[in-house]
């Protein structure tokens, strides 16, 4: 099982060719735009160290948000035409699990993974996970000042761009929590690994048909006329 992941949802750009057992090639960029003239360069560059081309691949694997409206559909539009082109189950993963996989790995069996990105306008992107990756909430758009409302109970650990926005809220409640030292945006790594978990259980034909883009926010982008980008 040869399989392509890639994330341009948030800050990062991200890819990973892995083979079922582990990691054959990867690489990591931090980058807030460019991310369209930017993939596929870097999915050509991961496919060559690993010494397999597009047509070795047996599936596929996306970040599907929260994230940046462009930079998701760059990905999206990225995916689908590959998985189109070759004929490749695609596996749709939130940007949320992706920050959270590596964190709950390290989290200890009495805490919860709290996975955060910094939404701006004093907002987070928030999901609770058991350290298994288990989901306890489902992805939430909330402000920092009522974000300690929606945390279950116990210890917490944060992981990602919203963590130390989140930080002093806690600290302010009480609450016992640490940050993680896993990587702030989701890395293709992660991606690929719960995909090819999801395609283990379920089977490559339940991923054929392409996932939709996760907007907890909508867009505030607009297309000519007033037209919302998200329904266009």
């Amino acid at each position: 099982m040869i399989l392509l992941a890639f994330d341009t949802a948030q800050g990062a750009l991200s890819a990973a060719v892995m083979d079922g057992e582990g990691v054959l090639a990867a690489a990591f960029e931090p980058r807030t735009r460019g991310h369209a003239e930017a993939l596929m360069p870097l999915l050509e560059t991961v496919l060559a160290e690993a010494a397999l081309s597009f047509a070795d691949l047996d599936a596929l694997a996306v970040t599907i948000g929260p994230g940046t409206f462009t930079g998701l559909r760059v990905g999206l539009a990225a995916a689908r035409g590959l998985a189109l082109a070759r004929a490749l189950p695609l596996v749709g993963v939130t940007t949320l699990e992706a920050v959270a996989e590596p964190a709950g790995a390290g989290a200890g069996a009495d805490e919860t993974c709290i996975a955060l990105f910094d939404a701006r306008r004093d907002e987070v992107y928030m999901q609770a996970f058991a350290p298994s990756l288990a989901p306890l909430t489902p992805p939430l758009l909330v402000g920092l000042d009522e974000a300690v409302t929606h945390l279950p109970p116990g210890k917490l650990c944060l992981v990602g761009t919203g963590a130390p926005l989140l930080a002093p809220r806690l600290e302010a409640a009480g609450r016992t929590f640490r940050l993680s030292p896993a990587k702030p945006q989701p890395e293709a790594q992660s991606v690929g690994r719960i995909a090819l978990a999801r395609i283990a259980a379920q089977g490559l034909d339940a991923f054929r048909v392409a996932p939709e883009p996760l907007y907890i926010r909508a867009p505030d982008a607009k297309l000519p006329g007033g037209l919302d980008p998200a329904t266009a």
